[in-house]
């Protein structure tokens, strides 16, 4: 059985294979002129993927990555894509959030889209604004309740988080007890009010919140708590549940934001763990000597094979687990930096 791991990179998206899930092998390359940010790979199809570009929209694989199209051309629809996130219950919806702020879903495979124009009616979206260099405000994340797909979250850089629950018509925003520099939204599958967020710390750093990177909430996003306080990281973005035992959970932490990470003391980045959903975190650090400098950017469960886990670091360099975290290996290979998702199939 074949093995096929994509990699969204600033260089496209990198298809790695291997015939054993030990030993690996880039098999090809695409993309290459675009950053691409987020990949779903539709459930049931596992030759089919979409990308998100930054910049030319959405586009679509249906040969394990050989080839790509974009399915609309001349249309509106989404341009520099920061997230996307496929319905639950629909294998033909997807959801593209973008900078600057815009949501947009087809419900035709990316064929057509539409613009979900309740999003700005949302008094404070206007007002998010987004210090960085040639960085607009923009969607971080997208969240579907697998429970009941009418109800979506989305993250907002810098802007906190929304909450629609009849599809996108109307929203409102979730801003009590979190920071505001929302990276990653996670629901877990069973318990739709239960989620979990990872966030920049931004608030953190600034003395306005309790919280430093990590936060749960139990009532669908009305009020939150910290997680991981064990830690004085207050920066992540990976996080990630298993989805056979949404009690064990994944995340990385670093020290600030990307720009000091170069200067002395680095990002002083761990990867860590919780076995109980979220209360108590543990570091991960056997065959991840090269995590501390180089931040853990993204963090991956196979659906297929529970005790594996694979991972991405700054530098490109991946690495995989295939003891629930216990011990990690480098799978020899490196894609461009940064990476931003991978997505994993077996054939």
């Amino acid at each position: 059985m074949a093995s096929f791991l994509y990699a969204g990179t600033d260089g496209g998206v990198v298809t790695v294979r291997s015939e054993d899930d030990r030993s690996w092998q880039v098999e090809r390359e695409g993309l290459e002129d675009w950053s691409v940010t987020d990949l779903a790979v539709v459930p049931g199809e596992p030759n089919r993927l979409f990308a998100g570009t930054r910049g030319d929209g959405v586009w679509c694989s249906e040969d394990f990555g050989k080839s790509w199209k974009k399915p609309v051309y001349g249309k509106r629809g989404p341009g520099k894509v920061r997230c996307i996130e496929l319905d639950p219950n629909d294998r033909n919806t997807i959801y593209a959030g973008t900078e600057p702020i815009d949501l947009f879903v087809s419900r035709d495979g990316a064929r057509r889209w539409e613009r979900m124009d309740g999003v700005w009616e949302v008094p404070s979206v206007a007002t998010v604004s987004y210090p960085a260099a040639r960085t607009e405000p923009h969607v971080r994340d997208i969240a579907v309740d697998p429970k009941d797909p009418k109800t979506i979250y989305i993250a907002l850089q810098v802007g906190y988080m929304l909450k629609s629950t009849d599809g996108g018509k109307h929203w409102r925003l979730l801003n009590h007890d979190l920071d505001a520099d929302v990276h990653t939204i996670v629901i877990h599958p069973e318990h739709s009010e239960q989620l979990f967020i990872a966030t920049g710390g931004s608030d953190c750093r600034k003395g306005k919140v309790k919280g430093r990177a990590l936060y749960r909430s139990h009532d669908g996003g009305e009020t939150w708590e910290p997680m991981a306080m064990e830690f004085t990281q207050e920066y992540s973005v990976p996080l990630t549940l298993d989805p056979t035992n949404p009690k064990l959970l994944f995340s990385a932490l670093a020290n600030g934001n990307r720009s000091k990470w170069d200067k002395a003391g680095g990002a002083a980045s761990v990867m860590i763990r919780s076995t109980d959903g979220g209360k108590k975190w543990e570091t991960v650090e056997k065959g991840l000597d090269e995590v501390r400098k180089n931040f853990a950017q993204v963090i991956m469960f196979d659906r297929s094979n529970a005790d594996d886990l694979y991972a991405a670091l700054k530098n490109g360099e991946l690495y995989s687990s295939h003891d629930r975290g216990d011990s990690w290996k480098s799978m020899g290979i490196k894609v461009p930096a940064d990476a931003y998702d991978m997505e994993i199939v077996h054939v």
